[in-house]
């Protein structure tokens, strides 16, 4: 398990070995400044999709108006306010294969999300969630499905996974090539499927999804922060996108 400390961060590299074999991941450690880029990961495709000084490039979900007061900028860390509205906030350009990496963390007994492949046409199931919770104290806590890292009510992530407490910084990852999907936490893989994938299919039918046309299919969409009203922090917010 890998440790983060103030004015570090993990960054774990990712490289496709082949389209059939599984992706193989390296990881490196180095200190680097809040929400800033190494010569190195700007060689490498990776952008900032949070610049630590405002929300330029999001929007609401749904709206062309900026994040609500609900999100707040405060020492180069993106804060959703507990109990202030700001709307689910989407970044205003649209992904198709790619790799994303973020740190967070939340309140104790907090609850939030990440979702990727979204689309403002399906409203009622925007897009696959990458849950973000207190699995001990959280509200769906005891529901594999549910927890820290899951695709949230469709698949578990995996039973043993290393997650930190509530209030310690967490990183997480998510891979999508093609059809292929992977969800990594703190240097971990935790789950992977196959979108439009028989397996995928039954699950879907399974949830609260079931009647989301499409869901669970491959689509090129929007990269969403979720407001569910607890309080929680995003910061080093990249992603690369993968040719």
């Amino acid at each position: 398990m890998l440790a983060f400390f103030p004015g570090a961060r993990i960054i774990h590299r990712m490289k496709a070995l082949s389209i059939v074999c599984a992706l193989l991941a390296t990881f490196s450690v180095r200190a680097a400044e809040l929400n800033q880029l190494t010569a190195e990961e700007k060689a490498a495709g990776w952008k900032l999709l949070f610049n630590g000084k405002d929300l330029s490039g999001w929007r609401q979900y749904g709206k062309q108006t900026p994040p609500g007061e609900g999100w707040k900028v405060q020492d180069g860390v993106l804060k959703k306010l507990a109990k202030v509205r700001g709307g689910d906030i989407i970044h205003t350009n649209k992904f198709d294969d790619f790799e994303l990496f973020w740190e967070w963390r939340i309140e104790p007994k907090g609850n939030n999300g990440l979702k990727y492949l979204v689309t403002e046409q399906r409203t009622g199931a925007p897009g696959h969630e990458y849950q973000l919770i207190d699995d001990v104290a959280g509200g769906d806590a005891g529901a594999p499905k549910r927890q820290t890292a899951s695709f949230y009510d469709v698949l578990p992530p995996a039973e043993k996974k290393p997650l930190k407490k509530p209030g310690e910084w967490n990183s997480s990852r998510v891979l999508i090539k093609a059809n292929h999907v992977e969800h990594w936490l703190n240097g971990a893989k935790v789950l992977e499927y196959e979108l439009g994938s028989d397996e995928v299919k039954a699950a879907v039918a399974q949830s609260k999804f079931r009647n989301a046309s499409k869901f669970g299919e491959k689509i090129q969409g929007h990269i969403m922060l979720t407001d569910h009203g607890d309080e929680a922090w995003f910061r080093n917010i990249m992603v690369r996108e993968i040719k």
